[in-house]
């Protein structure tokens, strides 16, 4: 097949998401804008378009697009909403999710990826979006309350200090069980009456760890 006659990359990436159920036109708005080719090491910019997760630094990985959008949906992202991401990883994941709310406050425990996704969001112009390297599972109660919450990497379970950080009427989803075998994406919705538990989807995540990481 010649260059000329294949699919465009972009094309077949929203196709991609549409087949497999994503359906929020916002959603799929924000996921065209953001160029997933810059949060990818260049070796693999050909494949940044492919519904698969990608190695970035510090032996972490880039969610697969389908992953990423349908955390997105699951968070029922407002304009007016205030974000607080644990996992920053390569930015992409906060990059969608700005595109979606008032405010992305993510942290990274890696320094090295926190500050390569602050270049990456300043090239792109993407001012609401603050990084902070720090332990992500015990954030500080001065960052919030947020509206919504989202963990990209894999918990035994949801630690109090996220649930204190969730404002009335708020939702968390993250991936919940044991980091060296499948787990469960989880959706958390606080009220007045408690914590409500939904589960999803089956994924695959590196682990939460707690504090921040030494870097060599």
């Amino acid at each position: 097949m010649m260059a000329a006659d294949r699919p465009d990359p972009k094309l077949m990436f929203q196709f991609t998401l549409r087949r497999r159920g994503v359906s929020d036109l916002a959603v799929l708005r924000a996921m065209e804008e953001v160029p997933r080719e810059l949060f990818v090491a260049p070796e693999f910019a050909a494949d940044a378009y492919r519904d698969a997760a990608l190695p970035i630094a510090c032996g972490q990985t880039i969610s697969q697009p389908f992953v990423v959008a349908y955390m997105c949906n699951q968070l029922e992202l407002g304009t007016g909403h205030r974000v607080l991401e644990v996992g920053t990883g390569s930015g992409y994941h906060a990059a969608v999710m700005s595109r979606l709310c008032a405010s992305v406050t993510t942290i990274e425990r890696f320094r090295t990826l926190a500050e390569q996704a602050q270049r990456r969001f300043k090239k792109l112009g993407y001012a609401n979006i603050e990084v902070i390297v720090s332990d992500g599972l015990n954030p500080s109660p001065d960052l919030g309350p947020f509206d919504r919450i989202l963990v990209t990497a894999a918990m035994s379970e949801v630690p109090q200090p996220l649930l204190d950080a969730l404002d009335d009427g708020g939702v968390l989803v993250g991936p919940v069980g044991n980091h060296r075998t499948v787990q469960k994406l989880v959706k958390l919705r606080r009220s007045g009456e408690g914590v409500e538990r939904k589960n999803l989807i089956d994924v695959r995540f590196v682990p939460a760890l707690p504090g921040v990481a030494r870097e060599l």
